[in-house]
């Protein structure tokens, strides 16, 4: 074959990704842009910051990130609490001051990433448990969405909390503006249209370029219709960071960059493929970290990954993170060539973006399979919503937190204690239960397991439950099965001495059967192997059946 031929195959081959990409680029910044700049009203600020956000932060990521395709920018959780965080650090809403105090909190959130690979604190992507983070993210769709309304109806309202707001608008629904109603409606009207015939679609684009169209030519905003105004042309200034915010922003930014984290790892194992580089959970926090830090010299909010705009992505062929670098170099060319026509721009056009958007982070489906499953994983989702509607986006972060580690406490200080029974004509032990009636038992013996490591918080309650099975089956040996526990701690084995001396008490003789090598080490230690002796510490349960059985025999056998 000739060589030429084979290079221009390759050539043609090795063009067809690159050319993917580029197509995808293209389509996601028609998504990403629009939705960047909604996302940027959300938290109060200028549309411009939305591009500032889809630009430089997505562009470090594009270079750093372990993601083929993750899209980096702004996100609806991102968005409010970085609002409620600049609300309370800027309360009389000069302009000047937003943008300081947005780029003081974005070099926050960024140093806080980087801090946070800096001591290897990657684990932090699983810090909040996944019924809570539902829960959390649908107050927050909540708190976004009556956040818009007023956009979409035309009026204002002072705002305080989730149910104050609410009541104001119903109050204030009779005053609404007819033409912004209009507005409104046909924005929301052509992208559930457009999406629903032509899936991820460029509908936000589509619908902000007739929005901006039909305020032009129709003067909407002499007719009363609130527009975006004016929009400076060109790079935006260098910002530097109000030293003397810091303080006040700290706690925000906390929560902020912990968000921003796990919306990034959840997003980047979402869209990961056969063949694609594993999610380093590292390499993410030196990405968005940097990605934050650099996008705040430009004015940039907080940013992270986006599951939505990162689908966009992947249902128009991107492969690599060349579509980002396309997207955010349409981001530039919009900054320096079009953004004059943003001013026409109605705010309820916005509005309806943002509301179209965030009503996906709402999903009483999966609340109700939490429910089906884990009924008290449910109630903890529940509190997350609460936490939210009732405390405010900040606060409702916290609560989150706080759920999800007393969740896990309370899990963790309730480990299962079962009593086991022994398959007939097999080794196989196993949980007594009604569906297996017929597992054989043996009088006298009680074999009990726990799963899951001992310590402080549930030795207590282990103890307490294989007192009262003794109680209840009153047999003259417990075999205690540890084979699935993995670590015993010191005041949990402090306890297991004092379960041995109170069954001691009731005449029952304790025995240790599968001890794995640290709890085995923990037990030498402490010398509590002298106290039980060889006898009393077997090697797995099977070995202590069998030894109790022997031992039966040989008393029936004396006793004859």
């Amino acid at each position: 074959m000739d060589p030429h031929l084979k290079t221009s195959k390759a050539a043609r081959t090795d063009a067809a990704p690159l050319r993917l990409d580029v197509v995808s680029g293209l389509t996601a910044a028609a998504v990403v842009l629009p939705k960047a700049m909604a996302y940027a009203t959300v938290a109060g600020l200028p549309v411009a910051v939305g591009l500032y956000t889809a630009f430089v932060p997505m562009l470090i990521y594009a270079l750093l990130g372990t993601s083929r395709v993750l899209s980096v920018s702004s996100t609806a959780t991102l968005a409010i609490l970085a609002g409620a965080q600049i609300g309370l650090a800027v309360p009389d809403g000069d302009p000047g001051k937003l943008i300081t105090a947005t780029a003081t909190l974005t070099v926050l959130v960024g140093m806080m990433l980087l801090l946070a690979r800096l001591i290897g604190l990657g684990f932090l992507a699983n810090f909040i448990s996944s019924p809570v983070l539902s829960g959390f993210k649908a107050g927050v769709g909540l708190v976004i969405v009556l956040d818009q309304v007023p956009k979409l109806l035309g009026i204002s309202i002072s705002k305080q909390s989730f149910f104050v707001d609410l009541l104001s608008i119903v109050h204030q629904v009779p005053e609404s503006s007819l033409i912004t109603l209009v507005v409104s409606a046909a924005a929301l009207l052509m992208l559930i249209a457009i999406e629903r015939l032509w899936g991820h679609s460029p509908a936000p684009l589509i619908v902000v370029g007739g929005s901006i169209v039909a305020s032009w030519y129709f003067g909407l905003q002499a007719q009363g219709v609130s527009t975006v105004g004016v929009i400076t042309q060109g790079l935006p200034s260098l910002v530097l960071p109000d030293l003397a915010l810091i303080e006040k922003m700290l706690p925000g930014a906390l929560g902020i960059a912990l968000m921003s984290f796990t919306e990034t790892i959840a997003a980047g194992r979402a869209f990961v493929r056969p063949g694609d580089p594993p999610i380093n959970a590292n390499r993410e926090l030196i990405a968005t970290g940097l990605g934050n830090l650099a996008g705040a010299l430009l004015g940039a909010m907080p940013a992270g990954g986006g599951t939505s705009q990162t689908a966009v992505v992947r249902a128009t062929g991107g492969h690599s993170q060349v579509v980002s670098i396309v997207t955010a170099g349409v981001a530039f060319v919009t900054m320096l060539l079009l953004s004059g026509l943003l001013e026409f721009l109605p705010h309820a056009t916005l509005a309806a973006i943002v509301i179209y958007f965030s009503v996906g982070l709402i999903q009483p489906r999966e609340l109700l399979a939490i429910r089906k499953v884990r009924p008290m994983e449910f109630y903890w989702a529940l509190v997350a919503v609460l936490g939210v509607l009732l405390l405010g986006t900040l606060q409702g972060i916290t609560v989150a937190i706080v759920v999800s580690l007393v969740s896990l406490a309370y899990q963790i200080a309730r480990p299962h204690v079962y009593v086991l029974g022994r398959k007939r004509g097999t080794d196989v032990l196993r949980p007594l239960s009604g569906e297996h009636h017929d597992d054989e038992t043996f009088e006298g013996l009680l074999m009990v397991r726990s799963e899951g490591n001992l310590f402080f918080l549930n030795a207590d309650y282990v103890k307490e439950q294989i007192i009262a099975l003794e109680a209840q089956y009153k047999p003259r040996v417990v075999v205690w099965d540890m084979s699935a526990v993995p670590d015993i701690e010191y005041s949990a084995l402090q306890v297991l001495m004092e379960g041995e001396k109170h069954l001691t008490e009731l005449g029952t003789s304790l025995w240790l059967a599968g001890l794995n090598p640290g709890v085995l080490e923990m037990v030498r230690r402490a010398g509590f192997d002298e106290k039980l002796g060889r006898a009393r510490m077997l090697f797995n349960a099977h070995a202590a059946i069998e030894l109790y059985q022997a031992r039966e025999a040989t008393l029936v056998g004396s006793a004859q």
